[in-house]
C-alpha cells in the first residue's frame, strides 16, 4: 500500500501549513477539516496544497521528517507550494 507525505493550506490563516504522512490522502483532509487532528482544528479549513506517494513505507517517514526540519520548510516554501 502506498504512502503519502503532503502538505495542507489553511483557507482561512493562508500563512499556516502542515505536513503529514498517511494511506489515504482525501480521507486524511476530511479529518483535519472536520477537526479530529487537535493540531490543525483551530486553523480548519485545509487545502491540499502538495502530495507525493512512495511504495517503500520507509522513505515516506523519512521525506516527512526532512519537510519538518528548517532546511526541509525552506525547501517546501520554494518548490513544493
Amino acid at each position: 500500500m502506498p504512502h503519502h507525505v503532503y502538505i495542507i493550506q489553511s483557507e482561512a490563516h493562508p500563512n499556516e501549513f502542515y505536513t503529514g504522512m498517511c494511506t489515504d490522502v482525501a480521507s486524511r483532509l476530511g479529518d483535519h477539516n472536520s477537526g479530529k487532528s487537535k493540531h490543525t482544528s483551530k486553523f480548519k479549513p485545509w487545502k491540499l496544497v502538495f502530495h507525493c506517494w512512495f511504495d517503500d513505507p520507509h522513505k515516506p517517514v523519512a521525506f516527512e521528517k526532512y519537510l519538518k526540519s528548517g532546511s526541509g520548510r525552506a525547501f517546501a516554501s520554494k518548490r513544493l507550494r
